[in-house]
């Protein structure tokens, strides 16, 4: 599967891109979906902030399959899933809830959850062969727009991915597959928002607005510096 910012940056959209932007207000987010990856004879050492933590989920649950595995981590959500989810216990904080999850499971169970709950966060992390995922057991911070003092980077490691899988890495650094070392930055410029007519309910409202804006893509790759930037509405 591809991820989010190279659907888009292929003119391709779809409900998952949308949910990316949901919760994003007008503004420029700076330092965004960032990549940091080194190629060595082992493989593949990646890693990632939180925005990727879904597709990198499905991604290596789509390779893990039928096989079973531990899985270990949480399901953030703002709704209650008691009754709709097998969790080993639950925390709560300002409506924020988080479901704990150790367990086996297999990939086809994994994919399932991220299908039947797409709204929710999978910080999950297990392994499927050569290919080790490991997600901080946290609620992301929430999305603000830059100030002089948020411009900083923040820290490169929410997602952790160890893989022999190149056709996995593409997904994420599709510049070029041939590479010793990759750092990928993002800032999300949203423009407009607009709002659905028919809908009067504030939470139908922030369900179906369309963000409009940029995305510009700043790599740095083997030291060799390039950006692009490409117009999107989700």
């Amino acid at each position: 599967m591809d991820f989010f910012i190279k659907k888009i940056f292929d003119g391709k959209t779809d409900e998952l891109i949308h949910l990316q932007f949901q919760k994003f207000s007008r503004g420029n987010f700076r330092n965004r979906a960032m990549i940091r990856a080194k190629f060595s004879a082992k493989g593949f050492n990646v890693s990632t902030t939180a925005e990727f933590a879904n597709e990198i989920v499905r991604a290596v649950a789509e390779r893990l399959g039928e096989k079973s595995t531990n899985v270990t981590g949480i399901i953030v959500s703002t709704s209650d899933l008691t009754g709709k989810l097998e969790f080993n216990g639950k925390k709560q904080f300002m409506g924020i809830k988080q479901y704990i999850i150790d367990g086996e499971m297999n990939g086809n169970k994994i994919i399932e959850l991220c299908d039947n709950f797409p709204e929710c966060f999978m910080g999950l992390s297990f392994n499927a062969g050569e290919t080790e995922l490991k997600i901080k057991p946290k609620a992301p911070k929430s999305a603000k727009p830059s100030t002089k003092s948020a411009d900083e980077p923040q820290k490169i490691d929410f997602c952790k991915l160890k893989t022999t899988d190149r056709d996995l890495i593409m997904a994420l650094i599709f510049e070029t597959s041939d590479f010793k070392s990759a750092e990928i930055f993002h800032d999300f410029i949203i423009e407009d928002i607009d709002l659905p007519t028919d809908a009067k309910d504030p939470n139908e409202l922030r369900r179906l607005a369309k963000r409009k804006g940029r995305i510009v893509r700043r790599s740095i790759i083997d030291g060799k510096q390039e950006m692009k930037e490409i117009k999107f509405v989700a």
